[in-house]
């Protein structure tokens, strides 16, 4: 787990389904160490933990995060998440919602999870084998706009980031997992931003969900980015994360 930051403030931050815990680090030099701690997890499956045996489900994944935050003597935390981590961090939420200050969401998977059409499932659920298939669905969901050397980049981290067998379980975890019952009217400070380059987590799929949820929910649009904000536009991310948390 890499940890940024000693300060008082504490932020749990979860990577996404192409990610692991050193995805961040286009972002990390960009956040305020002294205000702030930052804690990146891996989820079983991934980076540090890619040989840890798990069901390889959004339930696991939220309660390994509230497991870490139980072991670091954490009882009131900030959760920031990624698209599946999006989703996993709402459903910490969902478990305990006393102990969440505020949830900032970067391109998040709605807690609905995400209908796919057979075409784009077939694409999906062939990235766990089909290093091209993770390769299009990059590039995809980023409006085609980064040049070969960016995408091979984020291909080649997920590659050795990632077990396949549980890269290709958490897409039916996110994809398929509805608990937004759990979540509906919940009162928590929520950002959420989305890449406008991002066909696939829009402005309009997020105001169909979380905004029928959130009742407190903030929302903005990157023109300069697609579903990776953070590895596109990381200095305006970090500063839209912390601009955000002073106020919560």
């Amino acid at each position: 787990m890499e940890r940024v930051g000693t300060g008082e403030h504490v932020v749990l931050v979860l990577h996404g389904w192409f990610g692991s815990s050193k995805a961040w680090e286009e972002l990390t030099p960009h956040l305020d160490a002294d205000r702030f701690s930052y804690y990146f997890p891996d989820f079983r499956g991934y980076g540090t933990r890619k040989d840890e045996a798990g069901t390889y489900t959004i339930a696991e994944a939220a309660g390994d995060v509230l497991l870490l935050a139980d072991e670091l003597g954490i009882d009131r935390f900030s959760l920031v998440g990624h698209s599946m981590g999006g989703s996993i961090m709402q459903y910490v939420l969902a478990e305990a919602p006393g102990r969440v200050r505020s949830l900032f969401g970067i391109s998040p998977v709605p807690a609905s999870g995400v209908p796919m059409d057979a075409d784009t499932w077939g694409l999906f659920s062939s990235a766990a084998e089909d290093p091209s298939s993770r390769r299009a669905i990059i590039d995809f969901t980023t409006g085609g706009r980064h040049p070969d050397s960016w995408l091979d980049g984020m291909v080649l981290h997920s590659l050795e980031n990632s077990d396949r067998a549980a890269f290709g379980a958490y897409l039916e975890a996110w994809a398929k997992t509805d608990f937004s019952e759990r979540i509906a009217g919940n009162e928590v400070p929520i950002k959420v931003v989305v890449g406008e380059h991002d066909p696939a987590l829009s402005e309009d799929v997020m105001l169909a969900t979380f905004g029928q949820w959130y009742p407190k929910l903030e929302l903005e649009v990157l023109p300069d980015a697609g579903h990776y904000a953070a590895d596109e536009v990381p200095v305006t991310v970090a500063n839209m994360i912390e601009v955000f948390l002073d106020e919560h």
